[in-house]
């Protein structure tokens, strides 16, 4: 009985390095981590097609990598594909509710698509988690702050509808 009390101590301090330790966001397969490794690289040299490719293998090999998802997602950002990106965003937070990352990184693509409020609410959010000085809430906020992108018309949206008349 004396013992009941440092007992259940001891198991919630084991509980708690056990659930930090196992987190999904740490990727475990070598050979995924040389596959992240590669896709970031091609990420930052610009190959966002190739670093998609990387990353994908990756996940297959590691789904469990919610950190996966994420560079998944900012590989979607730099194509252009803000609504995949959201998509993975949403997935890496149904997994981690709490992860700043993808808070932050779906509300700057949620911007980027022109949805500001929707971006101010996971302002609001991050600033809950972790205040103002964090990195994340401070990376939305100047993106919020920067605003939507220009949209780009296409020559096919501009073009003038045919009209058919008849010569005499």
């Amino acid at each position: 009985m004396r013992f009941a009390a440092p007992a259940a101590a001891l198991a919630a301090v084991f509980a708690i390095t056990a659930s930090v330790g196992q987190s999904a966001d740490h990727v475990t397969d070598p050979r995924a981590a040389a596959l992240v490794a590669e896709g970031r690289a091609a990420l930052a040299a610009g190959d966002s097609d190739r670093a998609v490719d990387a990353f994908e293998a990756a996940l297959t090999i590691d789904p469990a990598a919610t950190g996966i998802l994420l560079d998944l997602a900012n590989a979607a950002r730099s194509n252009g594909l803000q609504g995949k990106a959201i998509g993975y965003y949403r997935e890496a937070l149904v997994r981690e509710p709490d992860n700043l990352a993808a808070i932050s990184g779906e509300g700057a693509a949620m911007v980027e698509k022109g949805a500001v409020e929707k971006a101010r609410r996971n302002l609001a959010r991050l600033q809950t988690i972790c205040g103002e000085n964090c990195a994340e809430t401070r990376a939305l906020a100047a993106a919020i702050a920067k605003g939507p992108q220009p949209r780009v018309l296409t020559a096919e949206a501009v073009m003038p509808d045919a009209v058919v008349t008849q010569q005499n």
